[in-house]
């Protein structure tokens, strides 16, 4: 039967308006192929890229000085905020005694994670790597591989399953309308690995981790019960034992929350809320069974306000850097990532995560774990008939 349910709300087609805001010109100039160049002109291509970056660049550097001049002093005692709240100062000797005393002691440690996925019609495959670094060298890695098999070796009724094989594999390729819980399942997966990983494998006494701590995918389980009762589970113990930990975000997530990190100097940071708005957001936008939703809410009030969130920049080559940690260790946490961070001046991130990353990345790569699949296809006389080289569009 025909799915006659609209993929979008009406008013979710009401965006001509945000277009004009964020790109300056009308969607229907956009749209006319009239006003776009042509391939070999590259003199005007560079022209208009120099006029945009430079006033894009003019812009925020006044927004930087009217933020550092009238925000950053309003933030320390501003109303609901936490009492750390404020801009601190990380002075090179602090610093220099973090990497001394810490760092090359081996007494930090970071994990980061990584999956590849390879697609085709029998089966799909993704493979989950975790690594764990000090810089006294690679403390663990660990990998699961995870197999998607629509068709079941059940042969109740053949022809049955045949059709509904067909039925779950053209709604799983459906991703205009949603994106399939095995998606979802891997980032959740990833996610939970490396906090528990984290919290579990790691010895040393702080612990680094990528991205936010209480992930929106751990929050919600990805959709799956036995993932978020996991997840909640781990997250206590890294937030009420752990406590020693520093989260940094690599990718512009809180965009607002940048902004103020760009009017800082290099070697300062700033501490300005904690967790709890986003874990109520999460409670408040995902459909959550009753139970479920009781526990999540009550976890957000028992542990979301002990996390603070923060900014830190080290130096003018580098973007700031969103960070979280726990609030009774929060200073000695954003001092350990900022001396981690000096040592590619150039990312201003900790060097921890990306040697954890390549890591991962060595042991298993893209390239070996595909070259894998493709040998075990051979093996069983498969050849190239499941194949598959097809990237999707970015």
């Amino acid at each position: 039967m025909a799915d006659t349910k609209p993929w979008l709300d009406p008013e979710d087609l009401q965006g001509d308006d945000n277009f004009l805001a964020d790109y300056g010109e009308d969607m229907s100039r956009t749209l006319n192929l009239d006003t776009w160049l042509p391939e070999n002109a590259v003199a005007e291509m560079m022209e208009l890229l120099t006029k945009e970056i430079a006033g894009a660049v003019t812009a925020e550097t006044a927004l930087c000085r009217r933020i550092r001049q009238e925000i950053l002093p309003l933030i320390r005692g501003h109303p609901g905020g936490p009492t750390e709240a404020g801009v601190y100062s990380a002075e090179p000797a602090q610093l220099e005694s973090i990497c001394q005393s810490l760092l090359f002691a081996g007494r930090v440690e970071a994990v980061n994670g990584t999956f590849a996925s390879y697609e085709s019609l029998p089966m799909g495959i993704t493979q989950i790597g975790i690594a764990i670094v000090g810089y006294g060298g690679t403390q663990g890695t660990f990998s699961q591989r995870l197999f998607r098999k629509e068709m079941a070796e059940k042969h109740n009724n053949l022809i049955d399953e045949v059709y509904e094989c067909i039925t779950r594999r053209q709604e799983n390729s459906s991703s205009t309308r949603k994106a399939p819980y095995s998606r979802l399942a891997r980032r959740g997966i990833r996610a939970y690995a490396e906090r528990t990983a984290l919290v579990d494998k790691a010895r040393a006494e702080w612990r680094i981790g990528q991205g936010n701590p209480c992930a929106y995918d751990l929050l919600t389980g990805s959709g799956y019960q036995r993932l978020l009762d996991a997840s909640l589970e781990v997250l206590q113990r890294l937030v009420q034992r752990q406590k020693k930990f520093v989260f940094v975000n690599p990718i512009l997530e809180d965009r607002g929350w940048l902004t103020l990190g760009s009017a800082l100097h290099p070697g300062e940071y700033t501490v300005i809320e904690t967790m709890a708005r986003f874990g109520r957001q999460v409670v408040g936008r995902w459909q959550y069974d009753a139970e479920s939703r009781q526990r999540v809410a009550r976890f957000v009030e028992e542990c979301c306000p002990d996390i603070l969130t923060g900014v830190f920049r080290t130096s003018t080559r580098a973007p700031p850097r969103l960070f979280h940690a726990h609030r009774e260790h929060v200073h000695v946490a954003a001092r350990i990532a900022m001396a981690d961070s000096l040592f590619r001046r150039e990312r201003g991130y900790p060097f921890l995560l990306d040697m954890a990353e390549m890591t991962c990345r060595s042991a298993f790569g893209e390239d070996g774990f595909l070259g894998l699949v493709q040998d075990a296809y051979s093996q069983v006389g498969a050849g190239l008939q499941f194949f598959n080289d097809s990237r999707s569009r970015r």
